[in-house]
């Protein structure tokens, strides 16, 4: 009984070790707007040999991705902020992005901090059961609690990049949010609101 138990120990040591592994790096954007701290977070899928195209059309039809991979892609803001057209006040949010026709992405900022991995995945890593991962099923779920949806400009990226890339770049008292994955990248101004 004691070397049943040791191997399932080990089984599951080596089946959570190796789900970490898999896991996409994670970073972190910062930038000052307004002299107050904004910062997102978020993990960075490869496109390995993909188009954005390819991937985007798999989603489903409501076309909305968690902008990243694994838990859940987050906003922290000091200061109320300007989105495009959009006020968002100070806090702490999720964002998603909308696929649209012809590449037009727009940006979501919601309010639901995501949900317990270990809420929807059963056999969770210990480590990753509390941690907070998207909602997949966006309409139904949490379309109730968007704060702002801001179409984003699209462009050439002028770094291409395999890896799945979110920056803050700051613009005299502002910034900008750039995405770029592949050879595109699309963007939106943030200012202090």
């Amino acid at each position: 009984m004691r070397n049943a138990t040791a191997s399932l120990l080990i089984v599951a040591i080596a089946a959570s070790f190796a789900f970490a592994q898999q896991m996409a790096p994670r970073e972190t954007a910062t930038a000052m707007v307004g002299g107050k701290k904004i910062s997102v977070e978020y993990g960075r899928p490869a496109l390995k040999g993909r188009s954005v195209e390819e991937l985007t059309a798999k989603l489903p039809p409501h076309k909305i991705w968690r902008a990243g991979s694994e838990q859940i892609t987050t906003l922290t803001t000091e200061t109320a902020l300007k989105i495009g057209s959009k006020t968002v006040p100070a806090g702490k949010y999720s964002l998603y992005v909308h696929c649209g026709e012809n590449g037009r992405f727009s940006l979501i900022v919601n309010s639901s901090l995501g949900q317990p991995l270990g809420k929807i995945w059963g056999q969770a890593p210990d480590q990753l059961k509390d941690e907070p991962w998207p909602h997949f099923n966006y309409p139904a779920e949490i379309a109730d609690k968007e704060v702002a949806r801001v179409e984003m400009r699209k462009m050439e990226a002028k770094n291409p990049s395999d890896l799945f890339t979110i920056k803050l770049q700051e613009r005299g008292k502002g910034a900008a949010l750039i995405m770029t994955w592949g050879s595109s990248s699309w963007g939106v101004p943030l200012t202090g609101a």
